[in-house]
């Protein structure tokens, strides 16, 4: 019994390595023949040389991998066209020209491709459409109260009640003093160099003296803009060239130099709100009494006939002090104050009315 069941298993080996054998075999000489094909070699000489030195152990490896060997150079020959080595050079450079290139595709900007980034709108939640949207019913505002209410709800700075922050701090700087703030319009001394030469610049008084009246009939600003007055800037200091009498509510030191450096005079003068609108519209005030002398709120005026100036035709308004905080600024002298003594004697000798 044994030896029947040894004898059928040797009978199996044996087919088995005979089967490996031949399929080695031909898989050599089919090696051998394309290989004579594509170099022009003998394929005998190549046959004996490759089944030399092949056992059996390693019959299985080298036979998987010669079948492979020549699946791979089968695949690269056709039947209509024999295998070259020509060939095979053409279709490898043709198989790397058709690989696609690496990198992101090359994209233009048209009317019909147009549109925002991918996350750069975020659509808004709509509230109130029903308990599976997460914001129904309440709508995120919760029950009652004042925030839930309609409207702006409460204010950022309220506390509960108690004083506000803001309210606790004391007041400071700025915030004593806003009533007194200065909204003046810079002008520079060589704009006005401009519009006197031009002749569009020309004083109104009779003592030659450019004021803001002369700088709105001039064009160079409109009466609307000027809220508290007229600030002379020295830009434009170059191209002055002429002797200038100005008059206005504050002036720059540079400016007062470039003047007075051509025989020119600047003096600052206050205006309150009462006295600048005198100033630029003295038509909306009553006019003095055109003949002799005549008596206006108990006082005695002179006439009006021969007066060339427009500020003595009509009854005006007694100017104000400057207020404490501008008052050292309008006595200074290096800021040439009206109310400092010594401007007050220089324009009294070069003949300029008095600033009443």
């Amino acid at each position: 019994m044994m030896s029947s069941r040894a004898s059928l298993a040797m009978r199996c080996v044996t087919r088995r390595i005979s089967a490996k054998n031949t399929a080695s075999n031909t898989v050599t000489r089919s090696l051998s023949s394309i290989a004579a094909t594509a170099t022009g070699n003998n394929p005998t000489s190549i046959n004996n040389h490759t089944t030399q030195g092949v056992s059996r152990r390693g019959l299985e490896s080298s036979t998987s991998s010669l079948l492979s060997a020549h699946m791979s150079l089968l695949s690269l020959s056709s039947p209509t066209k024999p295998l070259l080595l020509s060939n095979i050079r053409t279709q490898s450079s043709t198989s790397a020209q058709q690989q696609p290139l690496v990198g992101e595709p090359i994209t233009f900007l048209t009317l019909n491709n147009l549109s925002d980034n991918p996350g750069a709108i975020k659509r808004k939640r709509r509230v109130g459409r029903g308990i599976g949207s997460s914001k129904g019913k309440t709508c995120g505002r919760g029950h009652k109260g004042q925030k839930s209410r309609a409207g702006k709800g409460v204010h950022p700075t309220f506390e509960g009640g108690q004083t506000k922050f803001y309210k606790r701090l004391p007041k400071m700087g700025r915030m004593k003093n806003a009533k007194f703030k200065l909204e003046l319009i810079p002008l520079n001394i060589g704009k006005v160099q401009d519009y006197v030469t031009m002749g569009r610049l020309v004083p109104e008084r009779s003592d030659g003296v450019l004021t803001m009246r002369d700088f709105v009939n001039a064009g160079m600003f409109p009466t609307s803009s000027i809220k508290s007055g007229v600030k002379l800037l020295g830009d434009g200091k170059e191209s002055l060239k002429d002797k200038l009498l100005i008059e206005v509510p504050w002036a720059s030191s540079a400016a007062i130099e470039a003047v007075e450096a051509k025989g020119g005079y600047v003096t600052t003068v206050h205006y309150n709100r009462l006295a600048l609108r005198a100033h630029l519209k003295p038509h909306k005030f009553p006019a003095k009494p055109k003949e002799g002398m005549g008596v206006v709120g108990g006082a005695e005026v002179e006439g009006g006939e021969g007066v060339t100036d427009e500020h003595d035709k009509h009854l005006l308004p007694k100017r104000a002090r400057p207020p404490p905080k501008y008052m050292q600024y309008y006595t200074d002298y290096a800021k040439r104050g009206y109310l400092n003594p010594r401007v007050q004697l220089e324009r009294k000798q070069r003949g300029l009315k008095d600033i009443l």
